[in-house]
């Protein structure tokens, strides 16, 4: 049995160092509102995305994320609340600076790959000739320079969705705005949208971006905002929001021994995940009184045969479920 002391757990955080962001803000929202008739979407958000952060908008299908950004870009306007892009008013010319991916996504499917890049640059600014080498650029960089004369309608699903990310970025905005830019896309391509969500903060533009997949955010974020039924549950930092989470204990057991009678009479809270070399294994919840040593010695005392018994980092996932608590969380998600 491999047994390590929550030391060990804590030099997995993550390290704060010195942020790589300017304190000056990108992007600021004031009291936010959304009414659709008696429904209230978004209600009083308020938060503040530093210059050449990247920024995650979280929560479950439904929370009001894609809300929040169509006000941020202009596509809807606030029942109430104040917004500043880039310093100033969102005004056609400050757009200009933005980069954005709608939810619903949608090219002209008669164009070609590069031809579709260049007119949504243009669109922002870009000259023609500027539009269309960068367009050439961006194809080769991400893969798909085979396909730059290929018209959108014969695209792969995801291919198209790569087309429009690309085409959000094409006028190498100050702010990139991506509505769930994962959605859609496999495991393979959602690590190339992150590498370059990173390559654009990278140099020097903000990224703000939605997603109801928190790993993203982990691995991704500066800095989050966790919505949960049109509210904020947390505004801060990916850090501070896991050091709110409970702590975790990760247990597995050699075979199919079954840990689900020993953890339900005392009543810990755990998931069950996917084990290695046929064993199974648990995540274990650590709170309200039910800490490590009680976890360890009920399994002792049951006999469990125990190949792993370690202290693990909280997710995001569970940090919002601490915040919010399991029925919101669960009602927010259905």
């Amino acid at each position: 049995m491999r047994q390590r002391t929550q030391g060990r757990a804590l030099d997995l955080a993550l390290d704060p160092g010195k942020p790589r962001y300017s304190m000056e803000a990108a992007l600021e929202a004031e009291g936010l509102v959304k009414r659709y008739g008696a429904r209230t979407a978004v209600q009083d958000l308020s938060f503040r995305v530093p210059k050449g952060s990247i920024y995650g908008v979280l929560g479950p299908n439904g929370a009001g994320k894609s809300s929040t950004l169509r006000m941020l870009v202009g596509v809807l306007r606030p029942t109430a609340g104040r917004i500043t892009v880039l310093g100033g008013a969102a005004d056609r010319e400050t757009m200009k600076r933005v980069g954005y991916l709608p939810e619903e996504r949608g090219l002209y499917r008669g164009m070609s790959a590069r031809a579709a890049i260049a007119y949504l640059a243009r669109l922002k600014g870009t000259p023609a000739g500027k539009a269309f080498k960068r367009a050439d650029q961006l194809l080769a960089d991400h893969g798909l320079g085979s396909v730059r004369r290929k018209k959108v309608k014969t695209l792969s699903k995801g291919m198209a969705q790569k087309v429009q990310v690309l085409g959000a970025i094409a006028h190498e905005p100050d702010l990139i705005i991506f509505d769930e830019p994962f959605s859609g896309l496999d495991p393979v391509n959602q690590r190339v949208l992150e590498d370059t969500i990173r390559a654009e903060a990278a140099a020097g533009r903000t990224v703000v971006f939605s997603t109801h997949v928190m790993e993203h955010a982990e691995r991704l974020c500066d800095r989050i905002l966790l919505i949960a039924q049109g509210r904020a549950a947390f505004e801060g930092t990916v850090r501070d929001a896991l050091a709110l989470a409970p702590a975790i204990a990760v247990v597995e057991t050699d075979g199919e021994y079954d840990m689900a009678p020993v953890l339900q009479p005392l009543g810990f809270k755990w998931v069950e995940e996917l084990g290695e070399h046929g064993n199974r294994r648990w995540r274990v919840t650590l709170e309200n009184g039910h800490g490590s040593r009680q976890l360890l010695q009920a399994c002792v005392e049951a006999g469990a045969p125990l190949s792993l018994f370690e202290p693990a980092r909280a997710s995001l996932h569970e940090a919002f479920v601490a915040l919010v608590g399991d029925k919101v969380a669960v009602s927010a998600a259905e």
